[in-house]
C-alpha cells in the first residue's frame, strides 16, 4: 500500500482538516471573548502559538495510534482484520460537516449580521424612538480604546475625531461637533437618548485595538430612529498607512448613508471622501493625535507644545502638526500667561511655515489674525485673515470664536455675537462661545438674557469670563456668588477680593487702601493686576488698564467702564489700535465721531 493510501487509510488527512476548522473556529471566539475582558494581547498570541503546536501533534497521534473498541492502540499493535478505522473515518466525517457547518456560520454572522461587532458597546433598546430630524445627522462617538495598552487612549480618541473630521467634508450631512460627541465618553449610555441629546439620526461607534504594528478597527453605524444597525464592519491591518483605513472606513459609512438616504454625491465609482496622507511617518503622527488631544482638552499645554515641536521634527512637512503647533502656542499666551515664556513669536512662526506647506489650512490664518492684532495692532490684516480662516473652513468654530472675540474688542458687538452665534450652531457643545456671547450681550445692555446664557456656562462649571459678571452679582444682592466668582477670577489664590466687592458696593468710596492691599497681593502672588480688569474699573485705578487690544471687549465696552471711557487715555487707546478700521468700516454703535481728530462713546 502507498503512503499516500496509508494517511488516508489511518484517517491522518481527516484528523488534520478537522483539527485546522476547529482550531479557526476557537480562535475566532476566543478573540471575542479576550477583547471583551481586555485581555493582555500575549494571551492570544499563546492560545495562537499552543493550537500550532499541536497540529503536528494531532496528525503525528492519528498516524501512531488507532481507535479500537478495547480503546487506544499503537498502530503496530492492531490487528487488521478487525480494524474500525472505516468507523472512525465516518465519525471524522461528521465532524468536519458539523465544526465547517459552525465556522461558516460564524463567518457570515461575523461579516453580514446586522448584530454588534466584537469590541462595542451593545446597544440597548429604548420603548422610544428618537424622531428623525430633516437633515440626515450623525454623532461619532469616541472609539473604546481595546489596546492591551491603556496609554493607546489617545490613538482611539485620535481615530474618532479623524473620521467625524472627515464625515464633516460630506455633502447634505450634519455632523455633531467633537465637543457635544466627546461629553459620552466613558458612559455606558443608551444609544436613542444620546442621539435624543445630540439630535442626530445616526451614531457612529466602535473601537480601536492597536498592537505593535497592527490596528484593529470595529464600527458600526446606527440608524437610531428605528434602533438598526446600517453597517458594521472590522478592518484589520498593519499600520502601514493608517490614513488609507480611515478613507476605506469613511466611505464605508457614507455608502451605507448614500444607500439608505441618498446623502453624499457618486461620482462614478470614486470615494466620496478621498484622503491624502498627512504624513508618512507614523510616529510623527502618534506624537500629533497625543498633542491635540491635549490641545483640545486645554490640558497641559506645554506638553502638548513639546509633543507638536517633536512632531515637526521628526516630520518637517508635516503641515498639520505645524498648524497645532501654531494654535497650542496662541492659547498659551493666555492659558500659561506668566510663565515666562514667548509664545507670540512662536506662533506666528509656526502659523506661517503651516501656511507654506498647505496655504488651503484655516487655523494658521486664525492665529495670524489674532498675533497681527495683539503684536502690531493691524486690525484691517488680522480681520482679512480671520475672514480667510472662516472662507478655508465654514466650519472652524474656533475661528469664528477668534473673530469673535476681535469684533468685540473693537466694539462690534452685533458682529461678534453673530459670529458666537454661528459657532454654536456649529458645535452646540462649545462653551467658550457661550460665555463669549453671553459676555457680548451683556456688554449690548441686554443683562437679564446675558446672566441666563452665562448660568448654563456655569452649571458646567466653566469659567472664561466670570470677571465681567462680578457686579451684577453684587448688585443684584447675590454677595456670596459674587465674592466666589471673584475668587475663581484671581485663581484661588487669597487675593483680597472682599475689598473688590466693597468698591463695587460703594463706588464713591475712597478705595486707595483697597488698592494697596491688591498691590501687596500682587508683589507677593506673583499675579499682575494688569492681568484684570474688572478689579481696576472697580477700583477706579485706570492706570492698571493693560493696553491689550484682544482683551479690550472685557473692559473698555463694559456697562462699568463709562468713566473709563471718558478718559483720554482710552481715547489714546483706540487712536493707538481702533480708529484705522473704524474710519475704514464704520463706527460702533455706541461711539461717534466729533471731529476729524476727535470721537466720543457713550
Amino acid at each position: 500500500m502507498s503512503f499516500f493510501a496509508e494517511l488516508k487509510r489511518r484517517n491522518v488527512f481527516k484528523v488534520g482538516i478537522a483539527y485546522l476548522i476547529g482550531a479557526w473556529l476557537l480562535l475566532q471566539i476566543t478573540d471575542v471573548v479576550l477583547n471583551n475582558i481586555e485581555a493582555p494581547g500575549w494571551v492570544f498570541q499563546a492560545i495562537m502559538l499552543l493550537l500550532a503546536i499541536g497540529l503536528p501533534l494531532s496528525l503525528f497521534f492519528a498516524w501512531a495510534f488507532e481507535l479500537t473498541p478495547e480503546g487506544l492502540k499503537k498502530e503496530k499493535d492492531v490487528d487488521r482484520s478487525q480494524s474500525i478505522t472505516k468507523k472512525t473515518g465516518r465519525k471524522l466525517d461528521f465532524t468536519i460537516i458539523t465544526v465547517l457547518i459552525l465556522a461558516l456560520s460564524y463567518f457570515v454572522y461575523d461579516k453580514f449580521s446586522v448584530a454588534p461587532p466584537a469590541e462595542t458597546i451593545p446597544v440597548t433598546s429604548s420603548a422610544e424612538a428618537t424622531p428623525a430630524p430633516a437633515e440626515p445627522s450623525i454623532a461619532v462617538l469616541p472609539f473604546l480604546n481595546m489596546s492591551p495598552d491603556p496609554e493607546q487612549e489617545y490613538f482611539s480618541d485620535g481615530i474618532s475625531e479623524e473620521l467625524l473630521n472627515l464625515l464633516v467634508r460630506v455633502e447634505g450631512l450634519k455632523v455633531a461637533s467633537r465637543t457635544s460627541s466627546f461629553t459620552y465618553k466613558g458612559e455606558n449610555r443608551n444609544i436613542p437618548e444620546i442621539a435624543g441629546e445630540l439630535k442626530v439620526d445616526h451614531i457612529l461607534e466602535g473601537s480601536v485595538r492597536k498592537a505593535g504594528n497592527r490596528v484593529r478597527i470595529t464600527a458600526q453605524l446606527i440608524d437610531t430612529s428605528n434602533d438598526r444597525h446600517l453597517w458594521s464592519d472590522s478592518f484589520d491591518r498593519e499600520l502601514v498607512d493608517i490614513f488609507a483605513i480611515q478613507e476605506e472606513i469613511a466611505n464605508a459609512i457614507v455608502t451605507a448613508l448614500q444607500d439608505e438616504l441618498g446623502v453624499g454625491q457618486k461620482v462614478q465609482d470614486a470615494p466620496v471622501i478621498s484622503v491624502t496622507a498627512a504624513t508618512r511617518n507614523l510616529d510623527a503622527y502618534e506624537l500629533y493625535l497625543k498633542a491635540r488631544g491635549l490641545f483640545v482638552a486645554r490640558q497641559d499645554l506645554e506638553i502638548s507644545i513639546q509633543l507638536f515641536e517633536q512632531a515637526t521634527r521628526l516630520d518637517p512637512g508635516f503641515a498639520r502638526a505645524w498648524e497645532g503647533l501654531a494654535a497650542a502656542q496662541w492659547v498659551s499666551t493666555d492659558w500659561l500667561a506668566g510663565d515666562g515664556i514667548d509664545h507670540y513669536s512662536p506662533a506666528l512662526e509656526a502659523a506661517e511655515h503651516a501656511l507654506s506647506l498647505d496655504p488651503d489650512l484655516s487655523m494658521p490664518h486664525a492665529v495670524l489674525g489674532l498675533s497681527l492684532a495683539a503684536m502690531d495692532g493691524k486690525f484691517i490684516d488680522a480681520i482679512t485673515h480671520l475672514d480667510q480662516a472662516v472662507a478655508k473652513d465654514p466650519k472652524n468654530a474656533t475661528a469664528r470664536l477668534w473673530r469673535g472675540i476681535m469684533y468685540k474688542g473693537l466694539g462690534y458687538m452685533d458682529l461678534a455675537a453673530a459670529d458666537f452665534q454661528q459657532c454654536l450652531e456649529i458645535d452646540s457643545g462649545y462653551l467658550n462661545c457661550k460665555q463669549h456671547l453671553a459676555e457680548a450681550t451683556l456688554m449690548s445692555g441686554d443683562e437679564a438674557e446675558a446672566i441666563r446664557l452665562f448660568e448654563e456656562t456655569i452649571e458646567e462649571n466653566f469659567h472664561s469670563t466670570d470677571e465681567s459678571f462680578v457686579s451684577h452679582y453684587v448688585r443684584s444682592g447675590q454677595r456670596m456668588a459674587a465674592l466666589l466668582m471673584a475668587n475663581t477670577t484671581t485663581r484661588n489664590s487669597y487675593a483680597p477680593v472682599k475689598d473688590w466687592i466693597r468698591a463695587i458696593e460703594y463706588p464713591n468710596e475712597d478705595h486707595s487702601a483697597k488698592l494697596a492691599r491688591f498691590r501687596k497681593w500682587s508683589e507677593e502672588s506673583g499675579q499682575r493686576l494688569e492681568d484684570f480688569h474688572g478689579l481696576p474699573l472697580a477700583l477706579g485705578a485706570f492706570e492698571l488698564v493693560e493696553n491689550n487690544p484682544i482683551s479690550a471687549g472685557r473692559y473698555a465696552w463694559h456697562p462699568d467702564a463709562g468713566a473709563f471711557r471718558k478718559t483720554d487715555k482710552f481715547k489714546q487707546f483706540v487712536r493707538d489700535h481702533f480708529m484705522d478700521y473704524w474710519r475704514a468700516n464704520g463706527f460702533p454703535a455706541q461711539c461717534r465721531p466729533v471731529s476729524d481728530e476727535d470721537f466720543e462713546c457713550d
